[in-house]
């Protein structure tokens, strides 16, 4: 039994432009050293790139490219006996949300040239229609738990 108290969980402020509480989620995987109106502007700037190649409202555009890239199952080690499995496993929602924004936000960080926005706005309409870097980790990691489905009776 721990002698402090329990932390209470104080919840996510909503962002202040689209009154969402995923963008403030993004925004916070995003940012370096706190920097976190650099990160807002990233993203706002990205959303309205976004707007603007696509002609739909951008937080449509910005939740469908997450949905598409949430992985669905993962593979973990285990360690059985001399030999180490990967054993494939079910994700809880929050983790798929985070696995996703973090993928997205790599392959962004990954690309060369242009400014940030445009490379986050540029993945995450690849992310919207089921292609670019992020989508592939996807469905790599999906790949593999297939391939080592056969190890599934190990699960703990």
């Amino acid at each position: 039994m721990g002698r402090k108290k329990k932390t209470v969980d104080r919840g996510i402020v909503p962002d202040p432009k689209y009154n969402s509480v995923v963008i403030s989620k993004f925004v916070n995987r995003m940012m370096w050293e706190g920097k976190r109106s650099i990160g807002l502007r990233i993203v706002h700037d990205a959303l309205e790139v976004l707007q603007a190649k696509t002609e739909k409202e951008p937080l449509e555009v910005f939740l469908k490219a997450i949905e598409n890239v949430k992985p669905m199952i993962e593979v973990k080690s285990r360690r059985v006996g001399g030999a180490t499995y990967q054993v494939p496993m079910e994700i809880r929602e929050s983790r798929r949300e985070a696995l996703g924004m973090r993928w997205i936000i790599n392959a962004a960080r990954s690309k060369t040239g242009h400014s940030m926005g445009d490379r986050l706005a540029a993945e995450l309409l690849d992310a919207y229609n089921n292609t670019g870097i992020a989508f592939r980790k996807k469905e790599d990691t999906h790949r593999m738990a297939e391939a080592n489905k056969a190890f599934a009776h190990y699960r703990w």
